[in-house]
């Protein structure tokens, strides 16, 4: 009954949330493809600016460092002066940014605006969850709409390489930021005709010193992640990072338990449903931003694919995931949800396992069915897990809740990406020597032993690459299993509707 009232209460306040929901996934797979075309343009880019691979790595950087500072803090924005308001305006900074960036005269111009790219980007995914949790109070609805929402951004990450490969193709690395343009401008319509107007509510104090001080750990935490392989891992600059991620974190911690309005409610932790949540998700997109990076790099490297065609192998699980994620959210209803997540779950890791026998014989049809299984794992875990994270907290902290959650997933993937790229390097290094042992070539001349050489190289790059999805794999099953056994969801869907909402359903009839 309680349900119903809510229901009806947040109709009549946002309009039908339906349309509140395909609003704010235009929103989300705007910034996804965004951030997922940027690598495959590096090439061109380069080539444009005459800069080198590792100063090339400065445009995702800035935008993961930036990115992840802000995600929390957009959410903890949100709560404080509504959700509507931010998201509306990040969108426009989004649209703006974006030409700008399309624009970009040099390297460093192109740096700052993918910084600001990072910014205004921030706000889409904390805002978004926001909003749909509080358009669908009943919890079989909220569920299934998360669902949906939640394929939206996993949908983003495999039509990147794929639209953005076309593009640079036939177009230029520019079109990857102006095709935000049109894109962006039918979600801004969208958003001021759809989106609920914030109501009124406690505002308090944002907390700006938390904010300086939560920037500080993120960036040297995310920092030395995202470019401590190329720094050396124990070298002067990691070690400095370290350094600095422990004690702003110390320091974010000491400020935040004491502050009556802090971004991240340590709290938080101290609710089993949120950390289990967190647990997962950080083991769950380490595995797939780690193989999703990888693959491509194979197709092109080996199966000497373009840009567009290595696009077109995420084809099969772009298809996966929008239909596994809606019957994960119904699954987690009928079951328990840490059946369905440890489930989907184990069905990635059966995917990424099929992908250890990798061979440049391969064709996109070898690629299929493993793509189609990582995709339909990931659509049934990712719902339940992000609903999980709207029900654990009342309605009025679902903003920071979720910023916490996509932090994690940013910290999660840039862990991945890392940890999967040293891996590669070391197993190359491992399995040269390992294949040059077991190989003999019979010919002692120089065009004969180079050649020789070069394909033990490439075969040991070759099982280096099933070495990695070896790793992907076992990861994403740990992950199934911690799902198994210590992931904790409410499953009541108890929330606490605002009696004023209550009390005016009631009057509505």
């Amino acid at each position: 009954m309680e349900a119903t009232l809510g229901q009806k209460a947040a109709h009549r306040l946002t309009g039908h949330p339906w349309l509140v929901l395909v609003t704010v996934m235009v929103g989300t797979l705007l910034i996804g493809l965004d951030r997922t075309v940027v690598n495959l343009a590096m090439p061109k880019i380069m080539g444009d600016f005459g800069i080198t691979v590792s100063t090339a790595a400065w445009i995702a950087t800035a935008y993961i460092i930036s990115n992840a500072i802000f995600v929390p803090v957009f959410g903890k924005l949100g709560d404080l002066f509504g959700n509507r308001v931010i998201y509306l305006w990040s969108f426009v900074g989004f649209i703006v940014v974006s030409v700008l960036a399309g624009l970009a005269w040099d390297f460093s111009s192109l740096v700052v605006f993918r910084v600001l790219q990072g910014l205004v980007g921030a706000a889409v995914y904390p805002t978004a969850m926001s909003l749909i949790a509080k358009s669908f109070i009943e919890p079989k609805a909220r569920a299934q709409a998360l669902g949906i929402w939640s394929s939206s951004f996993a949908i983003s990450a495999v039509i990147g390489p794929l639209l953005g490969g076309y593009v640079i193709d036939n177009l230029s690395w520019r079109w990857i930021f102006f095709i935000n343009l049109p894109i962006g401008i039918a979600g801004l319509i969208m958003t001021l005709l759809f989106l609920p107007k914030d109501q009124p509510g406690e505002r308090g104090t944002f907390d700006w010193f938390g904010a300086v001080l939560l920037s500080g750990a993120i960036t040297s935490l995310v920092l030395v992640v995202d470019r401590g392989q190329d720094w050396g891992w124990l070298s002067s600059a990691s070690v400095l990072c370290y350094a600095l991620t422990l004690v702003f974190g110390y320091m974010v911690y000491r400020w935040e338990t004491r502050h009556t309005h802090p971004i991240i409610d340590f709290k938080f932790f101290h609710n089993p449903v949120i950390v289990s949540v967190l647990a997962v998700s950080f083991i769950s997109f380490g595995g797939m931003m780690g193989a999703m990076l990888l693959l491509p790099v194979f197709a092109q490297t080996f199966l000497h694919y373009t840009a567009t065609q290595s696009g077109y192998l995420f084809v099969p699980m772009a298809l996966a995931l929008p239909v596994f994620a809606p019957l994960g959210a119904r699954l987690a209803i009928a079951f328990h949800p840490r059946y369905t997540v440890s489930f989907g779950m184990a069905l990635s890791a059966l995917g990424l396992f099929m992908l250890m026998h990798l061979d440049p014989t391969m064709t996109s049809y070898d690629f299929v069915l493993p793509l189609v299984l990582f995709g339909a794992g990931l659509g049934l875990g990712m719902a339940p897990l992000t609903n999980a994270a709207t029900t654990a907290v009342p309605l009025h902290e679902v903003g920071m809740s979720s910023g916490l959650l996509n932090l994690t997933r940013n910290i999660g993937g840039a862990f991945g990406i890392a940890i999967f790229s040293t891996i590669l390097a070391n197993a190359t290094n491992a399995n040269v020597l390992m294949v040059a042992q077991s190989s003999h070539i019979r010919s002692s001349a120089p065009t004969i032993l180079a050649e020789g050489a070069q394909l033990i190289i490439m075969k040991a790059e070759i099982l280096s690459y099933g070495t990695v999805f070896g790793f992907a794999a076992a990861s994403m099953l740990i992950g199934a299993l911690i799902a198994l056994f210590f992931l904790k969801v409410s499953i009541t869907g108890a929330e606490d509707i605002p009696p004023e909402l209550l009390a005016e359903a009631a009057a509505g009839g």
